[in-house]
């Protein structure tokens, strides 16, 4: 029996877990080791991973950065599996071999994952089609085919980080009986799609451009950190979620300023009139800054920083589920380790 190693312990390890793995799981890696434990298991970090092992399997999505940490260290990529979040199939890439350690599920996802269909249900049932089809119209055809893989263990949806935030948000806008409300930067797919759905009128400014015009949908295309474009004193619902922790990156074309964020904190009070409303969404945790991608702060931070407003409910998305009414130090330790959690914050003007 093989020994596997998992290196990962956020949602997609306990996913591979269930699945079922074809070996003896000896312990799990955490590029930030932050527990001893997990699932009565030893936990490693990268200098304490131990020599007598058969496969590493990586099961989360920072695989880039274990890529190159193997690399740097020289742990042997031969015996690395790398299930995802890498552009192509590194690593060990023995098919039948891996077949055999990740069992049918996530085998079925790794082939999904690097759009490999060798050794995966496709064939047969490619197979199974011809056999029985009696439509010489929907006969495959070779230059017709359109392999899905990734679908056939799926859940019926997701409930990662954004959709919880953009529910939490919503529901609360929506119950605050507003009619207009003012938006910095969040999906329009998520929280501004429901806001809409609700009749409430969304004015949305971003640096990027928008695809389309959208009844009940005002649009201001500008650098939102300075806020000029809005006068003071006359927002009475306002939400960034998941937008306020890139302003000064240069990620999405905006100018290089690492204060960016924080000036954008305090104009965002000037705007808002008094029992105004603020719904904000960013990662929490450890503090620092992963350039170019994102800020995590601590959660006090992001209070501190708007000290003209009153705190009305903390709460937190991780791992597809939502924590309410949160300490605001509980996490300031978490390291991702494959699983960012966001900050959920809901402040009013005094």
């Amino acid at each position: 029996m093989k020994r596997i190693l998992i290196w990962g312990t956020g949602t997609i390890a306990r996913e591979v877990l269930s699945n079922g793995i074809c070996g003896e799981i000896i312990g799990f890696i955490q590029t930030n080791k932050t527990a001893q434990v997990f699932m009565d298991q030893c936990v490693y970090g990268i200098e304490e991973i131990p020599e007598e092992y058969d496969f590493i399997i990586v099961a989360n999505s920072f695989s880039g950065e274990i890529y190159d940490i193997c690399q740097r260290r020289n742990i042997p990529l031969k015996k690395v599996i790398f299930l995802r979040g890498i552009k192509r199939q590194e690593g060990y890439c023995n098919l039948s071999e891996i077949q055999n350690i990740l069992g049918v599920k996530n085998y079925t996802n790794y082939c999904g994952e690097f759009g490999l269909t060798e050794n995966s249900f496709f064939v047969d049932d490619a197979k199974r089609y011809r056999e029985l089809n009696t439509r010489s119209s929907f006969e495959i055809q070779e230059n017709y085919m359109w392999p899905v893989i990734q679908e056939k263990y799926a859940m019926a949806g997701s409930l990662g980080n954004y959709f919880w935030q953009d529910l939490w948000a919503a529901k609360r806008i929506v119950q605050s009986g507003v009619k207009a409300h003012f938006d910095i930067g969040s999906r329009l797919d998520g929280v501004i799609a429901h806001l809409l759905a609700a009749g409430i009128d969304v004015t949305m400014i971003d640096v990027r451009k928008f695809p389309a015009e959208v009844k009940g949908l005002h649009t201001i295309v500008d650098d939102a950190t300075t806020l000029h474009q809005i006068p003071d004193e006359s927002i009475e619902s306002m939400s960034a979620l998941c937008s306020l922790e890139h302003f000064g990156l240069g990620r999405y074309g905006d100018p290089v300023d690492p204060e960016a964020c924080f000036k954008c904190f305090h104009n965002i009070q000037r705007k808002l009139k008094k029992g105004g409303r603020l719904y904000i969404s960013v990662p929490v945790g450890k503090e620092r800054v992963e350039f170019n991608a994102h800020r995590v702060f601590y959660a006090d931070t992001v209070v501190k920083s708007f000290s003209f407003l009153s705190l009305e409910e903390f709460s937190c998305a991780a791992e597809e589920k939502i924590e309410y009414n949160v300490e605001i130090h509980k996490h300031d330790e978490d390291l991702h380790n494959g699983e960012y959690r966001y900050g959920l914050f809901l402040f009013v003007k005094k």
